[in-house]
């Protein structure tokens, strides 16, 4: 999957050191370690900059305002999309520029907005170890608090100039797509496409965004920022689809979840249709016993945990997290080769790698 034009690492070659994150105290931002000690210090010290830049912002206004839109900010997160980003401002003359501290800050707190929301949607009650705003406060509440975190980056936006306006209009505009086809469901669509739409407009879109944006402000090239694009959609289809096989098929003592959640809240994400669209007797016992949300019934659960097992949703969902993958290089080989390419390509594989 390699290609000399970009000096990316053969697939079966391990980076001598990888990506990784360190989770910082409460008001810091994470620290990541990416391979390379100048990008390093480079992406750290531009993430510190986004956390204080985001912290003031959402810092503005009357205090019963300020306290809702703070909670989930405070409360951390892996701040992926802004580290994508700078990372992304790595291929232009202004890596880490203001204008770049301001875009990644764009993206994160707009997917911030979109926690609020999904969590009053899907009536939860954590969010990032502790209460979601609609537990803690009221449905109503959340949906305003998200609603506040998107007019703040309409102001942040109006200073960035209007390519990044209407760069950002079609974005929402995606996203909100995305969820609304989620919530309406197939509508006699073919599932599987059906699902590949919504973690591509969910989930792929804003990743993307965040590539393109700090490429642009940047002033990387039209070239380099459509390839940030493209592998931001690609990436983000891959998490998605790997944090679904890992739902399912993992062992609670290694990824601290419960396997099944999404199967008791009447979630069918990828394995699962691949399962369920099976013509073989695992198949048609799946169809007859997986009918809705599992609920409460652990024995349930566990007969059809057994059954996705024997099926091959699992090897079909990594078939396609896999053809992702050789996507998203693929479009790192356009991009020159250095510590930014490579820092990119490894945690495209360290996804990967979660599931095998």
């Amino acid at each position: 999957m390699s290609n000399g034009q970009a000096g990316l690492p053969t697939t079966g070659e391990q980076p001598a050191e990888l990506v990784t994150q360190v989770t910082a105290a409460e008001g810091n931002a994470p620290q990541f370690t990416l391979g390379d000690p100048d990008l390093t210090d480079s992406i750290n010290k531009g993430l510190a900059q986004v956390e204080e830049y985001l912290l003031s912002e959402l810092s503005r206004g009357e205090s019963f305002v300020t306290d809702k839109v703070l909670h989930l900010a405070q409360a951390g997160g892996k701040r992926f999309r802004p580290m994508f980003a700078l990372i992304a401002s790595q291929y232009g003359s202004k890596p880490g520029c203001q204008e770049v501290i301001a875009a990644a800050t764009v993206v994160e707190m707009t997917h911030l907005a979109t926690l609020y929301h999904d969590d009053v949607m899907d009536e939860a009650e954590k969010r990032r170890g502790v209460d979601s705003a609609n537990a803690r406060w009221n449905n109503s509440v959340a949906i305003l608090a998200g609603d506040i975190l998107l007019a703040n980056v309409s102001r942040i936006m109006a200073d960035l100039g209007v390519e990044t306006v209407a760069h950002f209009a079609e974005t929402f505009h995606d996203l909100v797509t995305g969820q609304m086809r989620e919530t309406v469901g197939a509508e006699g669509r073919d599932e599987i496409a059906h699902y590949m739409d919504v973690i591509k407009e969910k989930t792929g879109v804003l990743i993307a965004s965040a590539g393109y944006l700090g490429a642009l402000h940047s002033g990387a090239s039209p070239e380099a920022r459509g390839a940030l694009r493209n592998f931001g959609y690609d990436i983000g289809m891959v998490f998605q689809i790997v944090d679904d096989i890992i739902d399912i098929f993992s062992d609670y003592s290694q990824s601290g979840k419960n396997p099944g959640t999404d199967l008791r809240e009447g979630v069918f994400t990828l394995p699962v249709l691949y399962a369920l669209a099976e013509d073989t007797p695992v198949g048609a016992q799946l169809r007859d016993k997986l009918t809705g949300p599992v609920g409460d019934d652990d024995a349930l659960l566990a007969e059809v945990l057994d059954l996705l097992g024997r099926s091959t949703g699992r090897e079909r969902a990594l078939a396609d997290v896999h053809s992702l993958l050789a996507q998203a290089e693929a479009e790192l080989a356009k991009l020159p080769s250095g510590p930014a390419t490579d820092a990119l390509i490894t945690l495209a594989r360290l996804t990967v790698s979660r599931v095998g």
